[in-house]
């Protein structure tokens, strides 16, 4: 995992905002679950969504954060390229970009995946937009060549575009039948509960990068 180095004053400073409650921000932070089913709530009810679930959890912190749900069922890497612009409006502060899951699933050219998710990481540069990249991985069915080639993509990239990085999207909840829908591939309400459980200090990173970004560039 590789992270842009925040200063130790500015990490204690976000620490205690989190353990007083009240949210540090002087504005609402927006960010955007930009990704497939597996953010967008496939066959659950809207409150169970990832992006729902996940503001309730920053809310409990006492963090004013509104989490927009800017996923698509069936989307692609390249599908998620196309749209960028348009679905992520200027007022976002960060990105939680959870996608390439549709591109393991339907074989696609590792190169393609890489070539997708680089270009979608240069523009939300371009754009200042803070971002956290949830990894995926490719299933095992795929082969030892496809999953190494595919698996290495997320991780290269996020290092090289400084982002916060977590690893797998579904960690702690892929092939744990309880935990899924009975297709075995999307998360019940429960199952996205553990994703937001895991992945919550990522995004609480991803927010300080957010208010440091905020404290060093004021508007």
């Amino acid at each position: 995992m590789h992270c842009k180095i925040i200063p130790v004053a500015f990490l204690l400073t976000w620490i205690t905002a989190i353990w007083t409650g009240p949210a540090m921000a002087e504005e609402k932070i927006i960010l955007a679950a930009f990704g497939d089913s597996l953010s967008a709530g496939y066959q659950l009810p809207p409150d169970a969504a990832f992006p729902v679930q996940l503001q309730k959890a920053l809310i409990a912190k006492g963090l004013d954060v509104e989490v927009r749900n800017v996923a698509v069922s069936g989307d692609t890497t390249s599908g998620g390229l196309a749209r960028l612009d348009w679905s992520i409006g200027e007022d976002v502060d960060g990105v939680i970009y959870e996608l390439g899951a549709n591109d393991a699933l339907r074989g696609v050219n590792p190169t393609i995946t890489r070539d997708a998710v680089e270009a979608s990481l240069a523009r939300f540069m371009e754009r200042d937009i803070e971002v956290l990249v949830a990894g995926m991985l490719a299933p095992p069915n795929l082969g030892t060549e496809y999953g190494n080639a595919f698996n290495t993509i997320f991780p290269d990239l996020a290092k090289k575009y400084d982002t916060v990085f977590y690893p797998f999207f579904l960690d702690g909840v892929a092939g744990e039948e309880a935990l899924n829908l009975p297709d075995r591939i999307h998360p019940t309400a429960e199952g996205v509960a553990i994703i937001v459980e895991r992945i919550l200090p990522d995004v609480e990173a991803l927010l300080a990068r957010i208010e440091l970004d905020r404290t060093e560039n004021p508007s």
